[in-house]
């Protein structure tokens, strides 16, 4: 467990080197204008329109292989949060395991990691060719490195799960009353739409359990709101104004930017954010030219 972290870090600091050199000799742009692989992305998502087209879009991609946001393994900062601040969490129930989703789980990185941590952990996928790739990483991977069980604790089943966020269909596959302990959101949000972040709030608080914790690594926060997406742009106070008003629609200007001022009061059905912080590591894209970590972490409950 311990070798691999420090594989992972050390592979996440050259990778860091290497774009900063890059950067100064202008073989790659500042994080906040296009590279090559977000420009494709603008286009390929210019004409989406709609859940089930977005769907379409991205399983196009798995099946095209142009993953520019697979890193290979799960972020370190949930790594780091899950070992270290048990705190946030509430202890397993005397029978059963805790149970935890994510949404968009792509290769499946964070499903297993939350399943060598004692829960029964589900990785949700709109395309089908993501799917069949998590599979695959489950049979190579599990087990080892950040996916080796944790002492003193029963690791968790995995559930692959083929289906829309938005809809309830994939909930039939979820064991219980379909209300989870720990949803996860790394990359998730910042591939839709803001269209969509009302019903993205509202569907994450519904999914909730009572004691539940939603989990957000809060990535791109550097880049303006004008410059789009996919990742779309999300500063901290997009998080905050949408999961303490979950389902409502926010005032937003032409340029994309979030009008605060014009922000009513906080629902009554809106989550408390616990945790606040920066981690110590994240992945590459997570930092800025300087090697300061640019992500932040937070923790919600009801």
């Amino acid at each position: 467990m311990v070798n691999v972290q420090s594989r992972n870090f050390e592979q996440e600091k050259s990778e860091l080197q290497c774009s900063r050199l890059m950067r100064i000799s202008g073989l790659l742009n500042p994080l906040d204008r296009p590279t090559d692989a977000r420009a494709r992305l603008l286009s390929h998502f210019q004409s989406a329109k709609g859940t089930t087209e977005h769907g379409r879009k991205w399983d196009d991609l798995w099946k095209e292989g142009f993953l520019p946001w697979d890193k290979g393994f799960p972020n370190p900062a949930l790594v780091d949060l899950l070992t270290e601040r048990q705190d946030l969490f509430p202890p397993p129930p005397k029978s059963g395991r805790r149970k935890a989703l994510v949404p968009g789980c792509g290769k499946g990185y964070d499903v297993l990691l939350l399943s060598a941590f004692g829960y029964d952990a589900y990785g949700l996928e709109i395309s089908s060719n993501a799917l069949e790739a998590a599979r695959r990483t489950e049979k190579e991977m599990d087990g080892k490195g950040d996916y080796e069980m944790r002492e003193g604790v029963e690791k968790g089943r995995v559930t692959w799960l083929a289906g829309d966020f938005f809809a309830d269909a994939f909930l039939k596959d979820v064991e219980g009353e379909g209300a989870f302990d720990l949803i996860y959101d790394y990359t998730f949000l910042s591939a839709l739409p803001p269209v969509m972040r009302p019903a993205w709030s509202k569907r994450s608080v519904e999914l909730l359990a009572p004691k539940g914790r939603i989990v957000c690594v809060e990535f791109p926060t550097y880049k303006p709101a004008s410059t789009g997406g996919p990742p779309w742009a999300l500063p901290p106070k997009i998080y905050l104004a949408h999961l303490s008003r979950p389902g409502e629609e926010l005032p937003y200007a032409e340029d994309g930017e979030l009008e605060e001022s014009k922000l009513g009061e906080t629902s009554t059905t809106g989550l408390r954010r616990i945790e606040h912080s920066q981690p110590k590591r994240t992945h590459q894209i997570g930092y800025n030219a300087e090697g300061k970590v640019t992500d932040w972490v937070s923790v919600w409950a009801k």
